[in-house]
């Protein structure tokens, strides 16, 4: 299994404001779905950002993203390893195939692969 990107999701009820801000800093807006918008830097595109004020379909909004290039094989080490699965495996209308599972820290890790 490989990660293709690590994105960190910061919960934001000034999502308009945020793409402003980072927009300073060289990122550009690449997914917007209303509750979550994207920001990928101008020359990087693996370099992301994400604002959310909820998760629409999930529990919790999570603290970062990981893209793994097996979202399937993902699940079933951590489940296999006892981790603290915080919402099923899902397909999800955008294109992705996402799970959040718990961090030994306790932060939430949406893992995910595009379809």
């Amino acid at each position: 299994m490989q990660v293709r990107r690590v994105v960190p999701n910061v919960r934001s009820e000034a999502l308009e404001e945020s793409a402003d801000f980072y927009g300073l800093l060289g990122f550009e807006q690449v997914m917007d779905h209303g509750w979550i918008r994207t920001l990928a830097s101008t020359v990087n595109p693996a370099a992301q950002i994400s604002f959310m004020g909820e998760d629409r379909t999930a529990p919790v909004v999570p603290d970062l993203s990981v893209e793994v290039d097996d979202v399937d094989a993902a699940y079933a080490v951590l489940r296999e390893r006892g981790a603290e699965i915080v919402h099923p495996l899902t397909d999800e209308e955008w294109g992705v195939r996402r799970f959040f599972v718990r961090d030994p820290n306790g932060r939430v890790v949406n893992v995910l692969g595009h379809r």
